[in-house]
């Protein structure tokens, strides 16, 4: 479950804004995750629970704004919307469809008390 770890990522990156901000307990953490980014939501929501535990983030609410995939198709040179990777182009049926968007994972915001 590399959820596990994505969540101690988060951790680190909370507890070292803290440190280099000043603030001390964290109430909400806002995530883009993108729909190409192979990322359980459940499952890290399950872990970021679990991780946050002793730290200013403890009992902080995750917030997940989920960003669309799109991609970049050579056949026909065009940007297009796809759900999956690998997905074929909308447009023009090609499987070269090279994955530009919705692969990212970031800490977006922290609501800070």
């Amino acid at each position: 479950m590399h959820e596990m770890s994505l969540a101690e990522g988060i951790r680190q990156i909370v507890e070292d804004a803290g440190r280099a901000q000043g603030f001390r307990k964290v109430r909400t953490v806002v995530l883009e995750i993108g729909q190409l980014a192979s990322v359980e939501p459940e499952a890290l929501g399950f872990c970021f629970e679990l991780v946050m535990q002793g730290g200013i983030a403890e009992g902080a609410r995750l917030q997940i704004e989920a960003v669309p995939g799109c991609g970049w198709c050579p056949a026909c040179a065009a940007t297009v919307a796809i759900n999956t990777l690998y997905d074929p182009c909308p447009r023009c049926g090609a499987y070269q469809v090279q994955a530009t968007g919705g692969t990212e994972m970031r800490v977006r915001e922290l609501e800070i008390e």
